[in-house]
């Protein structure tokens, strides 16, 4: 029998951990955004951060002490917000039509403000931070099974 300090590495509370790593990244990232660079976010934005913006908490009460049922709390935020990231992504590519946008008031879904490498906007971003989440709770999720 193993003593505390001899147990081996939970790889699930790395995986764990490193999907808050990167749900802190993103949260301060996204102020930063806001708040630094002095970028309005608009409708979608705001819904993608009410998903976001939880997930540091919830998967920080989910590593302290581990607890795999942290996932089910944590999966439907982030789907939440990968739905809506993707629908920001199509809009802003001009794939859906503006006439549907839910921005009608206030800043613009598809305010450009920045483009990195010519082609990565800040609602792909957030797609792609969502998808990492999402990729790494499942994995969390069927390796805890």
């Amino acid at each position: 029998m193993l003593n505390q300090s001899e147990q081996p590495f939970d790889s699930n509370w790395a995986i764990l951990f490193l999907a808050w790593v990167l749900v802190t990244v993103s949260t301060l990232g996204s102020l930063f955004f806001s708040h630094v660079m002095g970028f309005a976010p608009c409708v979608l934005c705001w819904y993608q951060r009410i998903c976001l913006f939880p997930l540091v908490f919830i998967l920080t009460a989910g590593l302290f002490p581990f607890d795999k049922r942290v996932v089910k709390y944590a999966l439907p935020l982030a789907i939440a917000g990968w739905l809506t990231a993707f629908y920001h992504t199509l809009l802003y590519s001009k794939i859906i039509p503006e006439s549907i946008k839910p921005c009608s008031q206030g800043v613009s879904c598809t305010e450009k403000y920045i483009e990195l490498f010519g082609f990565i906007t800040i609602p792909m971003l957030s797609l792609m931070s969502f998808s990492a989440i999402i990729v790494l709770l499942i994995i969390v999720k069927r390796r805890s099974l």
